[in-house]
């Protein structure tokens, strides 16, 4: 066979399908999924093509081809305990969206295998489905494979499917590494996890059937191929080596974790644990965050700050004393730019955001191991030995502080922790987490049968009232004939001018209306091609008929007035940053527009006022708007910006605000720039980190915005009795005041205090010589308090001072003892006790300590104790 690096691989493997296949080489996807709730992140090949295997998308050639980087998350915690688990990895794939089948997936397979990669035909084994006859006859009597080598296997093994939606038997293919990796006498055909001689490379999908809520599996009309072999694993059998982390790319990685740390790979089990686990969370992090994946505590972001504080803390394990992922991240960028240029124009970002998080998880750690000495302190103070579960859970969950850092420590001090019930926690928790993903899963289909209605025609780009043809109604889960005078309901419709919630831009609002019936549309949602209307009938009873269909046209006009501002918002903040600026998210709707953008920075005045300008510039340039539909090779020739996915589209509609800005966008729009009429920033923040979200309004909404600070300035004027023009020369003379006025206060107030002072001054008492001061104050603040004792201490040696103050019902006790006395004293104890006494608590050091109390009528009571301790 032949000795192929990963990159090597790749290329052939690409090279093979699309150009001598025929099929659409298919840059990788990000790793955040296009519209599918059901997925968290990308794992395989397949997943970013669902739509195209279901048809809700089409594609120019119906044979794709890709290698997709993923990352699945289900043995996050068994990465780097073996040398076979991984987060992030790249799928190779061939697909077919109705076109070829098993005939053809089967052959080309082979030709790969045997051809191109030259494995020895000898060195193959298949397994099939064992009612799948067609594939077992393909594999036996067209390849010529040996029936040994052929193994049949049920639906467990062979079948691939989920609750509903299409499915199918599959093919595996493994190769035999050699009798020397055999687990025993008995690993002879494939069949064992466990075994190293026999490994997986490929798995052939043929997906024929659909799977209905009756678990009835109906043929597809036109089947479909999936096909995905994991490019490390292939490498690593082509190379020779005994794991993934032993190919080629790893190794550069590998050797830069070893400078940083000091440690040599394969000299120490548990330091090879720490490597692997680094060096695979190291490309997953470095991806996720190239993609626009942003540490935080919920979703993707949780899977991200889990895998960079795992990461950190194997660099600790290791001795590496400092931040260091990013010396990792950078060799990661350097090994993988041959494909994902991306990373390279991504570099500062990704490593900026890591940087931060490492820095915070520092913090994170301090703050854990201060609970975490907590609960140790109360485990030896109660004669316990093991800390409680849900303790350590909290640790885990709520402060990111990881359960082996808890058992680690705890070991160091002859403590363990209940693991039993920290299990039951952690399972509890991803219960939570499969639910809440099983209840919306991107295969299934809603209870409207939508493939029966055939596309909808949308006219609303031109006209905002059509008269169409109800073609269906239906109350949940109803197909019904007619919907009642106050209900709510759905209605589907031959066309429409209503634009469906798409792209950032929210749905249209309006009337459906016939002779005797109206009912407000309140939402409208697109499904396939098919758009779906969501309605409440406010007059009369809604048929299968003909009906008006009426946009409320002022609430269309603010929309597009905002989604046409988005566009030259986009231009203008690319030409007053001069950074590559990406568009990160956006939302447009009648009131404002939200544009998230990538940016590592807050913006300044100067930078927000430019940006606001140069829109404004654009909007009074009256710029005419145009809207083309052209192949995407043209919008590519213009300089069109577009979406990732629409990259592979034939057809694409192109936004062009004069030769200002130009844009793949399918929403509604002005005709001219003119027509947005204004545009004013109201707010610049951060979404979330190297992430920049601008907030800002068009049209009326400046104009309300303007008069309702024209009546706040007036109110304003009228509080400060004076006219609107001389208001900052009014607050100007009023701080004047202001401060001619604090200063007479404090000089009040210190003749008071001085006043004060020499009354406390003459009650301090000489008990056996100790000079003893104790005295209750009302409404005092501690920074008085701590004057009067420092000063206090300068008259009097050998002192002892108790102050209580009382404020807004509550004790605040202090304590203070002179140097001299320390040895003898302790302010700690005395505030501890006379506060007990008030129903208080507190404590501090042997010079100074501070309480609360909370019963006043014990208040005497507790400072006459003074005397008695003394």
């Amino acid at each position: 066979m032949k000795k192929l690096g990963m990159n090597e691989v790749r290329r052939e493997y690409l090279d093979f399908f699309g150009k001598k296949k025929n099929h659409t080489v298919l840059k990788s996807f990000p790793l955040i999924p296009e519209d599918d709730e059901s997925l968290l992140l990308i794992n395989a090949g397949m997943a970013p093509l669902k739509k195209y295997f279901t048809g809700e998308k089409k594609m120019k050639n119906n044979r794709a081809t890709s290698s997709q980087r993923c990352i699945r998350t289900g043995d996050i915690d068994r990465v780097g305990m073996t040398e076979r688990h991984g987060t992030f990895f790249e799928m190779l794939g061939n697909f077919s969206f109705g076109d070829y089948f098993k005939r053809e997936a089967i052959h080309w397979a082979y030709e790969f295998l045997t051809v191109n990669l030259e494995i020895d035909k000898n060195l193959l084994w298949v397994s099939v489905f064992e009612d799948d006859d067609e594939a077992y006859d393909i594999w036996h009597d067209e390849i010529g494979l040996d029936s040994e080598r052929i193994l049949k296997f049920g639906k467990e093994d062979n079948f691939w499917e989920l609750e509903v939606g299409p499915c199918g038997p599959d093919s595996e293919i493994f190769v035999d590494r050699g009798i020397d990796k055999a687990i025993d006498e008995n690993d002879n055909k494939p069949g064992n996890d466990d075994s190293d001689r026999f490994m997986e490379v490929w798995n052939l999908v043929f997906t024929q059937f659909n799977k209905n809520a009756n678990k009835e599996y109906i043929p597809l009309s036109h089947p479909n191929i999936d096909t995905g072999m994991g490019l490390e694993r292939i490498a690593m059998v082509l190379q020779g080596k005994d794991n993934i982390f032993e190919v080629d790319v790893n190794q550069s990685i590998i050797k830069e974790i070893e400078n940083l740390s000091n440690k040599k790979y394969k000299e120490d089990e548990k330091d090879d644990i720490s490597i692997r686990v680094i060096a695979d969370h190291a490309k997953a992090i470095t991806f996720m965050v190239s993609d626009g994946i942003l540490p935080s505590n919920e979703k993707r972001g949780y899977v991200l700050r889990r895998l960079i504080r795992r990461a950190y803390r194997h660099g600790k394990l290791l001795g590496i004393k400092n931040e260091f992922l990013k010396s990792v991240i950078e060799k990661i960028i350097d090994t993988y730019k041959i494909e994902y240029n991306e990373l390279i124009e991504n570099k500062d970002r990704i490593l900026s955001i890591v940087s931060k998080e490492e820095e915070n998880f520092q913090k994170t750690i301090d703050s854990g191991l201060d609970i975490l000495n907590s609960y140790i302190k109360n485990l030896k103070d109660h004669n316990e030995s093991v800390l409680n579960g849900a303790d350590a859970f909290k640790l885990y969950d709520t402060y990111g502080f990881p359960l082996d850092l808890t058992r680690e420590i705890l070991e160091e001090n002859n403590l363990s922790v209940d693991i039993n019930e920290f299990n039951k926690l952690m399972e509890k928790q991803k219960e939570l987490a499969r639910s809440a993903r099983k209840s919306d899963s991107g295969w299934s289909l809603e209870s409207i049968n939508i493939d029966s209605f055939d596309k909808t025609d949308f006219v609303g780009y031109d006209k905002l009232s059509v008269e169409a043809n109800i073609i269906g109604l239906f109350d949940q889960n109803k197909d019904l004939n007619f919907i009642k005078e106050g209900k709510k309901g759905i209605v589907i419709s031959d066309k429409t001018s209503f634009y469906a919630e798409s792209g950032g831009q929210v749905a249209d609002s309006g009337f459906i209306v016939t002779e005797d019936t109206k009912a407000r549309v309140y939402d409208v949602q697109k499904k396939k091609d098919v758009i779906v209307h969501y309605i409440e009938v406010i007059e009369g009873n809604l048929s299968k008929t003909s009906a008006k269909f009426i946009v409320d046209k002022d609430r269309r006009l603010d929309i597009t007035r905002n989604h046409s501002a988005t566009h030259l918002l986009d231009q203008a903040l690319r030409n007053v940053l001069k950074e590559d600026v990406n568009q990160a998210g956006s939302l447009v709707d009648a009131d404002k527009l939200r544009f998230d953008f990538t940016y590592s920075k807050a913006l300044t005045k100067e930078e927000i006022r430019k940006i606001e300008d140069e829109v404004n510039k654009k909007i009074r340039e009256q710029l005419p708007v145009k809207k083309q539909i052209m192949p995407y090779e043209e919008s590519e020739k213009i300089g069109a910006i577009g979406l990732f996915e629409d990259k592979y589209k034939d057809m694409v509609r192109v936004v062009s605000i004069g030769d200002y800005s130009k844009e793949l966008c399918g929403g509604c729009h002005v005709n001219n720039s003119s027509e947005v009429l204004i545009f004013k920033i109201i707010q610049e923040s951060s979404a979330a980190a190297g992430i920049r979200r601008i907030e800002a309004y068009t049209g009326k909404k400046v104009y309300e915005l303007t008069n309702s600070n024209i009546d706040k300035i007036e109110k304003i004027a009228n509080k400060l009795k004076t006219n609107p023009k001389n208001i900052l020369d009014r607050i100007d003379s009023l701080e004047n005041e202001v401060k001619s006025l604090k200063e007479k206060v404090q000089k009040l107030k210190r003749l008071n205090d001085e006043d004060v002072f020499n009354d406390i001054a003459n009650r301090v008492e000489n008990i056996n010589g100790i000079n003893l001061l104790v005295h209750k104050f009302d409404n005092i603040d501690m920074e008085t308090l701590r004057n009067f004792e420092d000063r206090m201490k300068n008259n009097y040696k050998d002192l002892i001072i108790v102050f209580a103050t009382v404020n807004n019902g509550k004790i605040i006790f202090t304590a203070s003892i002179s140097d001299s006395l320390v040895d003898r004293y302790n302010a700690g104890q005395i505030v501890r006790i006379i506060s007990k006494i008030t129903g208080g608590n507190g404590g501090g050091k042997r010079n100074f300590a501070q309480a609360g109390g909370k019963d006043i009528s014990k208040l005497d009571e507790a400072l006459n104790a003074v005397y008695q301790l003394i």
